[in-house]
């Protein structure tokens, strides 16, 4: 707690430090149509520290296993990045991401295939500790059209670019940076926290333990349409800390957008699919190995070099000035286990995001989603025998689920750069597990950024 009160200090040095050019101020919509362009931006230094809370009550809990959600905990998470970026020539942009974290989440980030904290990482640590998140280069290149105004934020600097254009991003940074991004769930410092209403649950993205790749992303700009590819290294081991080095194994990721407008009012619409090639098991393969040779199971026996494949799409789109309608649906090949994000084959979202104008608090933000995810028989059978998943397994599953998920947030501005959000979530059948919850789960989020 004693890091906030720093981190207002630090906000409040650097805003008077330097010029206002230089950081993300946010520009009201209806400025940035009368003021000038921005000036272009040769360097720029950002930072957030975001913490957040999350306990979970009593539910039933008649057995557990390895990867089980426990009862009645309370956990915190914080972290803290600095955004450092330059231009060394004409549209390019270089960034770096150093960040201090600390924490755990509940059950120590195991029990829910849609994790309730998205702030909450694979590796959890009691003290704070230094990790280079991001560190990449980005290149825009100008094919002409209507000029556009590019404000100051973490990870851009301010200036204009060509509407139709090439974006080429190059070094360590996450596939969602880039892919199955969402203007209303996207970002679990400000918007949801659950981690299958961030991202396509079924997005079996490449990432390290934190959530992070390293590879290249190629964008094309034109009109209404993008069109994104990108490959990235898959870690060494599921699940893993360390990632590939030279593509041994792999993801492919290829995107269509389409930018539209419906009754004036602007939406988006996003088909990704994705295609992830390394040593992997098939949930069957393991079992039977199991079962022959008297052992526990384990897919580190069957795993052999294969392909997993998967298919989602996004949507975003704006009802009035303060109400906007977002849904997510995907589907991945549930015969193979998932390697990089979580236990989920299937997955559909629908939410809703409203901003606080209609009480006079038009930097509010109030949020209400609702998720069902799924997993194949194969993958049933797997946990049901004792088979261990990158984020669940009761040790069996006698009676299996959908894993529902309600969540609701409030996100109230305290001060310009610093948000309070309160956020509560509903989980029926965690882990798949129809015998286990429903868990109530609360949260407080404090998040701070200059």
């Amino acid at each position: 707690m004693t890091r906030f009160p720093l981190g207002a200090t630090v906000r409040a040095l650097c805003r008077s430090a330097i010029p206002a050019c230089l950081v993300g101020t946010a520009i009201p919509a209806t400025a940035q149509i009368a003021a000038p362009p921005p000036v272009a931006q040769d360097w720029a230094i950002h930072g957030q520290a975001t913490l957040v809370v999350q306990g979970v009550g009593g539910f039933d809990s008649p057995y557990a296993g390895a990867n089980s959600l426990t009862p009645h905990q309370l956990r915190e998470t914080i972290d803290a990045t600095a955004f450092i970026g330059a231009r060394p020539w004409a549209g390019a942009e270089l960034w770096i991401n150093p960040e201090i974290d600390q924490g755990f989440g509940l059950s120590n980030t195991l029990g829910v295939a849609g994790f309730p904290s998205a702030e909450a990482y694979k590796v959890g640590r009691s003290a704070p500790y230094l990790r280079w998140q991001r560190a990449f280069l980005r290149q825009t290149i100008g094919l002409g059209g209507p000029r556009e105004t590019v404000a100051a934020a973490a990870n851009q600097l301010a200036g204009q670019r060509d509407a139709d254009r090439i974006v080429v991003t190059a070094g360590k940074f996450g596939v969602g940076d880039v892919f199955d991004t969402n203007a209303y769930a996207h970002d679990p410092r400000g918007d949801f926290l659950n981690w299958s209403a961030v991202d396509t649950g079924s997005f079996d993205y490449a990432a390290d333990a934190w959530g992070y790749a390293t590879g290249i992303a190629v964008e094309a700009y034109r009109g209404a349409w993008t069109l994104r590819g990108g490959l990235f290294n898959l870690s060494t081991v599921p699940n893993g800390e360390t990632l590939e080095r030279g593509f041994g194994q792999y993801q492919l990721d290829a995107e269509l957008e389409h930018r539209h407008a419906v009754a004036g009012r602007p939406g988006a619409v996003r088909l990704t699919v994705f295609r992830n090639r390394g040593r992997f098991s098939r949930f069957d393969d393991a079992l039977a190995y199991a079962r022959a040779h008297g052992k526990p199971i384990d897919p580190a026996a069957t795993r052999r070099r294969m392909t997993r494949l998967g298919v989602h799409m996004n949507l975003e789109q704006s009802l009035t000035n303060t109400l906007g309608l977002f849904a997510r649906a995907g589907l991945a090949d549930g015969a193979i286990e998932p390697y990089d994000f979580t236990d989920i084959d299937r997955t559909a979202q629908l939410g809703l995001s409203l901003a606080g104008g209609g009480w006079h608090r038009p930097a509010d933000r109030l949020g209400l989603i609702g998720i069902v995810n799924g997993i194949s028989a194969a993958h049933r059978r797997y946990l049901d025998e004792g088979g261990l998943g990158v984020l669940v397994g009761d040790g069996r599953l006698p009676h299996p689920g959908a894993e529902r998920i309600v969540e609701l947030y409030y996100a109230a501005q305290v001060t310009k750069g610093f948000d309070l959000s309160l956020d509560g979530q509903h989980v029926v059948a965690p882990g798949y597990n129809r015998d286990r919850g429903p868990a109530n789960i609360i949260a407080l989020r404090l998040h701070d950024n200059f």
